[in-house]
């Protein structure tokens, strides 16, 4: 079943070994954690090349789904953790999600799964 609720896609993309702060950063703000994707690609500011031959700077591209009424505190923590403000740091955007299907969380006192709160 999906939920027509109001959430946002939080995509940023760093480069590797750093979204681990990003994903500690962003569960700090209130989000539930985040998936990482291993990704390549470069900037402006990351070209270049080994003998001649382009190299692609290795990427973590991290995916975090949060409730819209939190995606703006969330993103600051993200900027913060991964010094974003910084030239050839990382990205960071945020999505509108139309619809999810998944994002289901057992009650505090429940001591089953029939007793769920999904968003």
């Amino acid at each position: 079943m999906t939920m027509k609720l109001k959430h946002d896609l939080i995509v940023t993309i760093v480069n590797k070994g750093r979204s681990e702060r990003i994903v500690k950063a962003s569960k700090a703000a209130g989000a539930e954690g985040g998936t990482i994707l291993f990704a390549r690609g470069t900037g402006v500011r990351e070209t270049k090349t080994l003998f001649g031959i382009p190299v692609e700077p290795e990427k973590e591209m991290v995916l975090t789904i949060v409730p819209e009424a939190i995606s703006d505190e969330v993103l600051e923590a993200i900027v913060k953790a991964g010094d974003l403000r910084k030239p050839g740091a990382g990205i960071a955007f945020v999505l509108p999600v139309k619809s999810v299907a998944g994002i289901c969380h057992l009650e505090p006192e429940a001591t089953s799964p029939d007793n769920v709160i999904c968003d």
